[in-house]
């Protein structure tokens, strides 16, 4: 099975290294490996030309911000099955995709999914927060629930038959994904239960107070318009409980090591 794996970028000189080095280590070597770089002015492209070799496709010009730039990798992906591994990302070991390929070799399988691990940004191997998943259950919506979408890799005949991101979402875009192809079409998805990214803190979201307000807001939207309806305050109050019991879980059963 042919994998495509998807790395996005802008001025990631700090972290691009990490993310190239965890998807060529992978024991399963059938990978179509694409970088949209949004046309980095530090040293992320003299990083990236080190590897180029490993590298399928490299792309770097302006976008219109993530999700685009993940649309554009996605249009360019050959590959069986699809995953992202943006630039502040690693893959919690070197078998990761071979887990991914043997799951998705199942022809019952469209996509799957696992557990993620937040990391310290200076030291990836500092566990912060435990984003733990569980089986599919159409009820979870509700509760805040998502899969870790780094951790979500899809046959590409979804990308084909369900459509890309959303842009107009500008923080939620995955969310939107994630609840029209899983919640409205019902794509048939596996959870493995393991650990398989780890993402360094920090990101556009969680910026600043106005981008957390901003993306609850984009993702009641996205819910109603793919046909869930919740209440603001309960849908954020539960997703709050969620976040904190993952910190919990890290610091309690993890302590700062997961394996």
């Amino acid at each position: 099975m042919k994998i495509s794996i998807i790395t996005v970028c802008f001025n990631s000189a700090y972290t691009i290294e990490d993310t190239i080095l965890s998807v060529i280590s992978q024991t399963h070597k059938d990978i179509e490996y694409i970088i949209v770089d949004g046309g980095s002015t530090d040293n992320t492209l003299a990083i990236i030309d080190k590897y180029r070799t490993n590298i399928s496709h490299l792309i770097s010009e302006p976008d219109d911000g993530l999700y685009d730039a993940m649309n554009k990798g996605i249009k360019l992906a050959t590959g069986d099955a699809i995953g992202i591994l943006n630039s502040d990302d690693i893959f919690q070991d070197n078998n990761v995709l071979s887990h991914v390929a043997t799951t998705l070799s199942d022809s019952a399988i469209d996509a799957c999914y696992g557990d993620l691990v937040y990391v310290s940004q200076h030291d990836v191997g500092q566990v912060v927060r435990l984003w733990k998943s569980c089986n599919y259950d159409e009820s979870l919506w509700a509760t805040g629930w998502v899969p870790a979408h780094p951790t979500f890799f899809a046959k590409n005949n979804v990308y084909k038959n369900h459509g890309l991101f959303d842009v107009s979402n500008r923080l939620a875009a995955d969310y939107e994904f994630l609840i029209r192809v899983i919640g409205r079409d019902k794509i048939r998805v596996k959870y493995i239960p393991e650990v398989l990214v780890r993402m360094r803190l920090g990101g556009e979201t969680n910026k600043n107070l106005k981008n957390i307000v901003r993306q609850n807001f984009e993702i009641i939207r996205a819910a109603k318009k793919n046909g869930f309806t919740f209440s603001i305050t309960r849908f954020v109050i539960k997703k709050l409980k969620l976040k904190i019991n993952e910190y919990r879980n890290a610091s309690l059963s993890l302590k700062g090591n997961i394996r």
